[in-house]
């Protein structure tokens, strides 16, 4: 494997287009008896100046796909969700989370705008794989201590901070999105426009 790597490399290449040269020297004249040497000698010159190996990029799915297994964990999240108690303030706040987890999420608008935006994507994979289960699970965990031993601050009211601070990312999200599907009308507004003004 080593050496047909070898055989195909950019310096074997080089090296060997070099030594057919000193081969051509040779059957003119010019190398005399010492063309093994000049050959050898041309072919190591051409090895050692020929660019090295690119290795290839890693084929990393595209955000379109990690789109579609956020989804899929999403739904588990979700599932999990459904079977933890909370204050009704926690949940009214988890909920508009989710409400809006879920739109972005969405198969449909949003979809084509965060294939292009691989840091919206890290968004949401960070909240729904993370974030959420993370803030869940510590209040489950927290609650079950605050019961045996009464005191101290209240687990249901770090879990709103939480959310409330999760839903503020997701929103900026939304924004973005919002943002730079207006720019993309405007542009397309002046685009017609200025064709107007070319073509009267």
């Amino acid at each position: 494997m080593a050496i047909s790597r070898y055989l195909e490399s950019r310096k074997n290449i080089t090296g060997s287009v070099c030594g057919l040269i000193g081969l051509a020297l040779t059957f003119t004249g010019v190398a005399g008896p010492y063309w093994p040497a000049v050959v050898a000698g041309l072919y190591g010159a051409g090895a050692l100046l020929a660019p090295p190996e690119r290795p290839a990029v890693p084929d990393f799915a595209d955000p379109s796909a990690q789109l579609d297994e956020v989804r899929e964990d999403f739904e588990k999240l979700h599932a999990y969700l459904t079977d933890v108690e909370l204050s009704v303030t926690a949940a009214a706040r988890l909920r508009e989370l989710t409400e809006l987890l879920t739109a972005l999420l969405d198969r449909g608008w949003s979809t084509e705008l965060l294939a292009q935006d691989p840091e919206g994507v890290h968004s949401l994979s960070r909240i729904v794989r993370r974030d959420l289960p993370e803030a869940v699970d510590s209040f489950v965990r927290t609650r079950w201590w605050t019961r045996m031993t009464p005191g101290g601050e209240s687990p249901e009211l770090h879990l709103e901070q939480q959310l409330g601070l999760m839903r503020t990312d997701a929103e900026h999200l939304a924004t973005g999105l919002r943002e730079t599907e207006a720019r993309r009308q405007e542009t397309h507004t002046r685009y017609l426009e200025e064709r107007e003004q070319q073509h009267p």
